[in-house]
């Protein structure tokens, strides 16, 4: 025997003492929710220092790609010689291409929050480089980067390890499955 159907008033009356159940809103807009003490000094970029950002993040597949770039943006504007770098599936947030139906639209709040933030990075003097392997693997082209970004061979992506270690860079290297 299957429960039988509510009927819209049985709906509604529970609709109705759902909401009743918590005020809504609980507290005002603006309203602060969380301490603002921060634990660490804003620390500021010495003399030479660099910030390397590995991404291996997929656009718009989570918040780690976006956070990333807002990362590598903040350790430039405090100074550091920062940098970007996509490898494998996050070759994809590099591309101009993005958008619908044209490419900049935005088919939803935000679709081009990636793009706006690498424009932003290179235009402040941040350096991006796109791995060419990682374009391939999802057959897009490197004509189709966002102006400034830089194409690199797959073995480069080691190197460029390398040589920002050596330097003494702050590496911060995200990734996603």
């Amino acid at each position: 025997m299957t429960t039988p159907l509510a009927s819209p008033e049985e709906i509604k009356a529970n609709a109705e003492a759902s909401l009743a159940e918590i005020p809504h809103p609980s507290l005002p807009k603006g309203s602060n929710l969380y301490g603002s003490t921060k634990i660490f000094p804003d620390y500021q970029a010495g003399e030479g220092e660099s910030y390397l950002t590995l991404v291996h993040g997929i656009a718009h597949e989570s918040s780690v790609s976006f956070v990333a770039c807002l990362q590598a943006l903040r350790a430039l504007r405090k100074g550091y010689e920062s940098v970007l770098y996509f490898y494998g599936p996050a070759a994809m947030n590099a591309m101009a291409t993005r958008g619908f139906p044209t490419t900049g639209d935005s088919a939803f709040p935000g679709e081009q929050n990636i793009n706006s933030q690498i424009e932003k990075f290179i235009e402040e003097g941040g350096t991006v480089y796109v791995c060419r392997f990682g374009l391939s693997l999802h057959g897009l082209r490197e004509e189709d980067l966002i102006a400034g970004c830089i194409p690199c061979h797959p073995l480069d992506v080691q190197d460029a390890l390398i040589h920002y270690a050596r330097k003494g860079a702050i590496i911060n290297s995200t990734y996603n499955l």
